[in-house]
């Protein structure tokens, strides 16, 4: 097991811009993520194993919907911390993250923003201990991009609906307690459906063979006559624009959680840099070596401050989807780039699990992909500006 050296680069001072809570919850989460996830995540990804014993922890450091209400079980805390706390958890790994993001925006934000008082009374407390956890059903086999053409539906059959069809790319499926599943009634109009492990006609195949986000678990969600209680629909809202809600919250931490993967690649080449002798001297000293690292911390920098103003944002009610959809576009794509020009100044050790590079390299290769790829929020934002899609 090896020792967690991180030290998290702040070059324009950002820490005078969050407060003392923001900063507790930022340590807590980074003690936490040295002590129990560092030492264990890259045998854990060599294996492509999902870590389980990680589940309590998140739970005790209040990684599970920590925007939520205490009334409901959540830590009440403000969207900032949310996203410090996903900035952390992916410093760590992006499937860790991944895992968390899901549970707290996918699973946790609709139920209590469109279910009903007794369905965030039932599963939202139980959902932040990790006695139960969740995943999210929105993207089918045939419907990435486009999941207004989902064909999972349901029909009302007197005293309960009957879910069916199919889910895929569902992180956390394969051990999920509960799935948040979006279908069209008959009318075909979208809703959101809670789906208990234990239904009959409801199953979960895992997904194996992935190169990316190996540490976490991936599968499919089928759905075959699947009896629903009527009192599983979320009732607040529906529409596409219901999961896209969900979809926002998620974008969000993705935007800070990109840029924890970004500082530990950065943290870990600018170490192997003054580290490294070659040809008499530290690498550090050559110049384009000092290119890289210094185009990583600029754009780390940016990135840093594109999510601390997009938190900013939030906490006011005023960030809109456009904006979201920018920041995780950028910060990405930022983590992606930062990730390979690590990988390069590591040489060939950048490609061994013997550090984080490669790993972080990989999983970021799914996040650009998930929660809208890169091309998706590229025509989000020219939508925005011209008023006009290009879908």
């Amino acid at each position: 097991m090896k020792t967690d050296l991180f030290t998290a680069p702040d070059y324009y001072n950002i820490d005078d811009l969050l407060n003392d809570e923001h900063k507790m919850v930022r340590e807590a989460t980074r003690s936490w993520v040295k002590k129990e996830v560092s030492p264990i995540i890259e045998d854990a990804a060599q294996k492509a194993e999902f870590p389980k014993i990680l589940l309590n922890g998140l739970a005790e450091i209040g990684a599970f919907g920590p925007y939520i209400p205490e009334e409901y079980g959540g830590a009440g805390l403000d969207q900032i911390s949310y996203g410090i706390i996903m900035q952390e958890i992916e410093r760590g790994d992006s499937g860790i993250r991944s895992t968390t993001s899901v549970q707290s925006s996918l699973v946790m934000h609709p139920i209590f923003t469109y279910g009903s008082e007794e369905q965030r009374k039932k599963y939202l407390p139980k959902l932040a201990s990790g006695e139960l956890i969740g995943c999210f059903g929105l993207t089918e086999p045939d419907f990435g991009s486009n999941p207004s053409g989902m064909l999972t539906n349901f029909k009302d059959k007197g005293d309960h609906y009957l879910l069916n069809g199919a889910k895929l790319w569902i992180s956390n499926a394969p051990f999920a307690d509960i799935a948040i599943v979006w279908a069209k009634n008959e009318e075909d109009r979208i809703h959101g459906l809670i789906v208990e492990r234990g239904m009959d006609g409801f199953s979960t195949p895992e997904t194996h063979n992935k190169w990316s986000l190996r540490a976490s678990a991936t599968g499919e969600l089928i759905f075959n006559n699947v009896k629903i209680p009527k009192e599983n629909l979320l009732p607040n809202k529906n529409g596409l624009g219901a999961p896209l809600g969900c979809l926002d919250s998620a974008r969000y931490g993705i935007a800070w959680g990109a840029i924890g993967a970004a500082m530990d690649c950065y943290d870990t080449a600018l170490r192997y840099a003054k580290e490294r002798i070659q040809f008499g001297k530290p690498i550090a000293v050559k110049q384009l070596q000092q290119k890289k690292l210094a185009e990583m911390i600029t754009e780390i920098t940016k990135a840093q401050l594109l999510a601390w103003r997009l938190g900013t944002l939030k906490n006011q009610g005023k960030a809109t989807s456009a904006q979201i959809s920018m920041a995780k576009r950028n910060n990405v794509d930022m983590a992606l780039k930062v990730a390979r020009e690590a990988r390069q100044i590591l040489g060939a050790m950048g490609i061994t699990g013997e550090y984080s590079i490669m790993r972080h390299m990989m999983n970021l290769e799914s996040v650009v992909t998930y929660e809208g790829t890169h091309d998706i929020h590229l025509l989000i934002t020219g939508l925005d500006i011209t008023g006009h899609s290009a879908f």
